[in-house]
């Protein structure tokens, strides 16, 4: 499916947002009604549970997901949106497919029906959604190894850093020190998957005196 912009729908504000994915994911048809259970923002990203019931009340029966106690099934879907010249679009996949954006929330992979095929698309982008939720939120002072080097720049390398920050203005923000060179790089979140942390901050202490006891260890 393309995208699609709508010119006849205000779509201005996060509510607006959610009312057309509860909207798209909701249909009632002859034999079987969809209703959206639960849909998280994350980004420019939706992600949602919609639920599928038979209304003879008769199992849904499905090659890809396991029919639940109640006779329905739960598939995740994703909506990439974006905004062109002032109108909404969206861009909409199920789970199945397998999704390249996998940031789903846990409390929403866990409302799914359980999958058939442990090989399946759908495994691997639930997998993909709980790898990206364990990436830890390193505090300032921890000593990382990253999974694997991050290659710099200048094409140097870096495995081993500690968390730091540097101030922009008014603002934080969140860097790494490289250890060896002492140099400070910006990190982003999936190059922290699969990170071990060798050394935890010191509680209570500023983050310089962090930094040198980490540096004694």
């Amino acid at each position: 499916m393309g995208w699609l912009f709508y010119t006849d729908r205000r779509v201005q504000t996060y509510a607006d947002e959610k009312a057309e994915i509860t909207r798209l994911s909701t249909s009632h048809g002859d034999r079987r009604k969809t209703e959206l259970v639960k849909a998280c923002k994350v980004g420019s990203t939706w992600y949602a549970a919609a639920k599928v019931t038979n209304l003879d009340g008769t199992a849904v029966e499905d090659t890809t997901f396991v029919t639940d106690a109640d006779g329905s099934i739960t598939f995740g879907a994703v909506f990439l949106t974006r905004y062109d010249d002032g109108c909404w679009g969206y861009k909409d996949m199920e789970e199945s497919a397998g999704p390249n954006e996998a940031r789903a929330p846990l409390g929403l992979i866990e409302l799914l029906s359980d999958l058939k095929d442990p090989d399946s698309y759908a495994q691997d982008w639930r997998q993909r959604c709980r790898d990206w939720a364990s990436i830890p939120d390193y505090e300032e002072g921890d000593k990382i190894r990253l999974a694997k080097p991050v290659t710099l720049t200048d094409s140097s390398t870096c495995q081993i850093v500690t968390a730091t920050h540097y101030e922009r203005g008014r603002q934080k923000r969140r860097c790494y020190r490289i250890e060896g060179t002492g140099g400070l790089v910006r990190l982003s979140r999936a190059s922290l998957a699969g990170s071990e942390l060798l050394s935890s901050a010191k509680g209570g202490a500023s983050p310089m005196l962090a930094e040198y006891l980490a540096g004694r260890e």
